[in-house]
């Protein structure tokens, strides 16, 4: 073998190698690009997405689309060419992975975080519709979670609506652990909760801390939540996470609860984060949500005010609107026919 086939030979096996790393090490990216959309006035398998019980409902019409962001799982590895035609590709993105995903998150620990915003987003959706709506909600102490080998477990339930411990009435966080702490530990304490709007009565007998020894406790954590007439349930067919649809929630309930169509007919789409007072906040994948209702041929988007400053250099024929809370996003829905007047971004 002569001294330039040996050299062409080894500047092509590093070539090869160096291909090799390219296509097959995992870059630390996550892509991000358009998802689906899901119409959540309209039905999954002949079930209305969201269903509404002991309230007045009215006629809806048009679409309202949350739209979703398709991200690569977190046990997914990302090529450095993948991450940068993410990066590059209009309508996609790359970001660190650490950014996203922790270090030690399993597939499981994800879906279930995911699965949790989603669920706190749907709660916090009908609050503030109905407040919107002049609705009344109530506010009261709630069992925010219950430890799995605790006295507790079985017996209360994450959502559980405090009316009283130990036959006192509570109206505060505060006043149901400060109720448990006044007996001796092995103290067999008497629970009125509301569950499913049922009121349920359940007795737990305290144990130990193994923070505070001598503390009674029961092993839950309680937190703020709200009572409230109607039952509203949502049935999204196919597993959608995280909390960024908590705005388009508020308003289909919204529209759904109150006289006149909302939507009158038109393809509404947007996203944005919900708290039980209205106000909506921001999420990511902005520019993957507007392209995904793109493609589905929304006409208008609903864009949380806090993510106005990401439109930046963004080519899109949708109408782009401002929301702030959801009365403010009803208030902008209600004047769709007279455009110079809506609040946008920039």
């Amino acid at each position: 073998m002569t001294k330039q086939t040996w050299t062409a030979f080894c500047s092509a096996a590093v070539f090869i190698a160096l291909t090799a790393l390219l296509v097959f090490v995992p870059a630390p990216f996550v892509s991000w690009s358009p998802g689906g959309v899901q119409d959540t006035l309209g039905e999954v398998n002949g079930t209305p997405i969201i269903s509404i019980k002991d309230t007045p409902t009215y006629p809806t019409s048009g679409r309202l689309d949350l739209t979703t962001v398709s991200v690569s799982r977190v046990d997914a590895r990302v090529s450095l060419p993948e991450a940068v035609l993410s990066y590059w590709l209009p309508g996609r993105d790359a970001l660190p992975r650490a950014s996203v995903y922790r270090d030690d998150t399993s597939v499981e620990e994800s879906e279930q975080e995911q699965s949790l915003s989603m669920e706190t987003a749907q709660h916090d959706a009908i609050v503030a519709a109905l407040r919107a709506a002049n609705q009344p909600v109530r506010p009261m102490p709630v069992v925010s979670s219950v430890i799995v080998d605790g006295p507790a477990h079985d017996r209360l339930l994450p959502g559980d609506l405090i009316i009283s411990v130990d036959g006192k009435p509570v109206s505060e966080v505060d006043q149901a652990g400060a109720l448990i702490k006044q007996h001796r530990v092995g103290y067999r304490v008497p629970f009125e909760v509301l569950r499913d709007h049922r009121k349920v009565k359940v007795v737990v007998q305290t144990i130990e801390s193994k923070i505070d020894p001598g503390v009674p406790i029961v092993g839950i954590t309680i937190g703020l939540g709200y009572s409230y007439d109607p039952q509203i349930e949502f049935d999204l067919g196919d597993r959608i996470g995280g909390p960024s649809a908590g705005l388009v929630f508020a308003l289909a309930i919204y529209d759904k609860i109150t006289p006149g169509e909302l939507f009158a007919g038109r393809h509404i789409a947007g996203t944005g984060t919900i708290d039980p007072d209205g106000n909506v906040g921001a999420i990511g994948g902005l520019q993957e949500k507007i392209t995904a209702a793109d493609n589905a041929g929304a006409t208008v988007f609903l864009v949380p005010a806090p993510n106005c400053a990401e439109l930046a250099g963004l080519r899109t024929d949708l109408e782009l609107i401002k929301v702030t809370t959801v009365k403010d996003g009803v208030d902008s829905l209600s004047r769709l026919d007279r455009p110079e007047t809506l609040p946008r971004c920039g």
